[in-house]
């Protein structure tokens, strides 16, 4: 209790400011309250502490056994059931103990640990699902709000732009097509913003979704560090979780293997007569392994091939994620090509555009069609270059948060 109200008490801390101020928030205080409030990663660490419990047990003996009968109860004639009369009944008491090698209970202790480290893997996979899909519904939310902003800019200038086209009618400078024209540009503006809102409540119900709240605003994310294709094939979650299901199968097959030895038992017990000395017996008793090779060898042949099974998983899921790294990796690239020739080709020239048509529009050179088109086509460019931009974000997201960190060591 005292470390989950530290805890909460040092995120309190953090984010007080942010609360207080009403300041946007960053991608590192939306994935820090996604890591405390995920139930998947709190299933994962309540999942890695049973293991943790159960290997500490994994080494140790069975139980010993207290065994108490009576030997040699007359049943029938006039002694039938009494206990003291004849000379052959023994009341008994005793004690057993199966006896594991040292061998074994190593091989046991192995196969606890590999299961511990298989759980505190998936624990980490999870930490990282959690970081993952959070970091994605951010850009996600994050871009939808900056579409929101075009969208806005578009419907405020198509407003005025009819205001003008009146202004323009009423003065006879102007026509009434063009007014008309002007209104279902309106129109179209305003439908738009409203269906990008929708897609904005959208994003941010889905980023609510991880961190519990509703931002005022979100900041930019910043550049995020790509790992190089070994650091992300190693640190792959995919990858992670099978090495340690290899690791697991081979310990299992190692206890498997074990067993082709039997266990013995030790037994010591003491016995009373009545009128006669009392009686103590030692015994061991010793499993005869009457057909191993139909029977240990067979289980332990069936541990290897579940063992080379994930060995082979292992394998191609190391080639699936180096060819996913390459094919992020060049995504990437890619996007940040069309992103350079895009803004230069296209969102630069739209400006300029954009600026001609408003001088022109004020010297009575250019129609009101003509500025509305160029503003149009203007932020239009603008809107495609956030798409790639997000796609971008998305791309580089998956390149730095699918891999294993120290971040999301449980």
């Amino acid at each position: 209790m005292s470390i989950f109200f530290s805890r909460a008490t040092a995120l309190a801390v953090v984010l007080l400011p942010c609360l207080a101020t009403a300041a946007p928030l960053s991608l590192e205080a939306a994935l820090e309250l996604a890591a405390r409030r995920s139930e998947t990663a709190r299933a994962a660490r309540a999942g890695l502490l049973s293991a943790t419990e159960a290997a500490q047990a994994a080494a140790q003996l069975p139980d010993p056994v207290l065994r108490v009968g009576i030997d040699n109860l007359p049943a029938t004639g006039p002694d039938r059931f009494h206990t003291a009369r004849e000379s052959m009944t023994m009341k008994r008491i005793g004690i057993s103990q199966e006896w594991l090698s040292t061998d074994k209970r190593a091989a046991r202790q192995a196969a606890a640990d590999a299961a511990v480290g298989r759980e505190r893997v998936q624990a980490q996979v999870a930490a990282a699902e959690t970081r993952l899909q959070t970091a994605l519904a951010y850009q996600d939310a994050f871009y939808a709000g900056e579409t929101l902003k075009l969208a806005v800019l578009a419907e405020h200038h198509a407003r005025e732009e009819l205001e003008a086209a009146r202004a323009r009618l009423s003065s006879a400078a102007g026509s009434s097509q063009e007014v008309l024209a002007m209104a279902g540009a309106r129109g179209v503006s305003e439908d738009d913003a409203a269906d990008i809102r929708q897609q904005q409540n959208a994003a941010r119900v889905a980023l609510e979704r991880w961190v519990g709240v509703q931002p005022d605003g979100l900041m930019p994310a910043g550049e995020l560090p790509v790992p190089a294709e070994e650091a992300y094939v190693a640190g792959h979650a995919t990858v992670a979780a099978l090495q340690r299901d290899v690791d697991v199968a081979r310990r299992a097959a190692a206890v498997t293997a074990s067993n082709r030895k039997p266990n013995w038992t030790w037994e010591l017990a003491y016995g009373q007569r009545t009128g006669y000395s009392d009686m103590v017996s030692m015994g061991v008793s010793i499993p005869l392994p009457v057909a191993p090779g139909e029977r240990q060898d067979r289980d332990t042949a069936a541990r290897l091939a579940l063992a080379e099974k994930a060995e082979a998983d292992l394998a191609e899921a190391i080639r699936a994620a180096g060819a996913e790294y390459r094919a992020l990796a060049s995504d990437a690239e890619r996007l940040q090509q069309r992103i350079e020739r895009y803004r230069a080709g296209v969102v630069v020239p739209a400006g300029q555009r954009t600026a001609a048509a408003t001088a022109a529009y004020r010297s009575n050179q250019a129609s009101l069609a003509a500025l509305f088109e160029a503003r149009h086509a203007e932020l239009e460019a603008q809107r495609k270059l956030l798409a790639l931009q997000r796609d971008l974000a998305r791309t580089r997201i998956q390149l730095a948060f699918r891999p294993l960190t120290a971040e999301v060591a449980p």
